[in-house]
């Protein structure tokens, strides 16, 4: 039996004893502070994830990697625990760093018609994450979660995020 069947199996065990069980997509995950967000596949909320949460390295979990996790109430929200690298998917590409977190001005517009492209809900939230961090680097993750999700609202009723 290989890693992915045990993992399978793991997964199957745990959903009979009433383990909530999920796999996601790390939407960011900072080793220097030592978290994260995962979008589950479900479509639910963003969960936060923590560094002592990870069973694998660090250096592992980046944007668009797929995991499997159990889903906990955390002090402040929901959070994964017993994060791993679902052993069934590709690693995620390594990305060049982004000097800054907010696009530059005109950088996603279409020079002829002057509109911008419409983000998907992944997209949004990653850049929003990006950019509330670059501005409130001590912004906890329940405080990031809370404003993404108003910030989300409003960017919804506005047509400027498709979801």
């Amino acid at each position: 039996m290989g890693i992915a069947d045990e993992i399978a199996a793991m997964i199957l065990s745990l959903a009979e004893v009433g383990v909530d069980v999920a796999t996601g997509k790390v939407i960011r995950f900072d080793e220097l502070r030592g978290y994260g967000f995962i979008a589950p596949d479900n479509g639910s909320d963003d969960v936060f994830v923590h560094a002592n949460d990870l069973l694998d390295g660090k250096s592992l979990f980046r944007p668009g990697q797929q995991v499997v996790f159990e889903v906990e109430d955390g002090e402040r929200g929901l959070k994964a625990s017993e994060v791993r690298i679902d052993p069934n998917a590709a690693p995620a590409p390594i990305r060049q760093a982004v000097a800054t977190a907010v696009r530059p001005p005109g950088g996603a517009a279409d020079a002829e018609d002057g509109m911008c492209d419409l983000l998907s809900g992944p997209e949004f939230h990653h850049e929003l994450t990006e950019a509330l961090l670059a501005v409130v680097p001590s912004l906890t993750g329940a405080q990031i979660l809370e404003t993404r999700k108003r910030i989300t609202e409003l960017a919804t009723a506005h047509n400027w995020v498709e979801l």
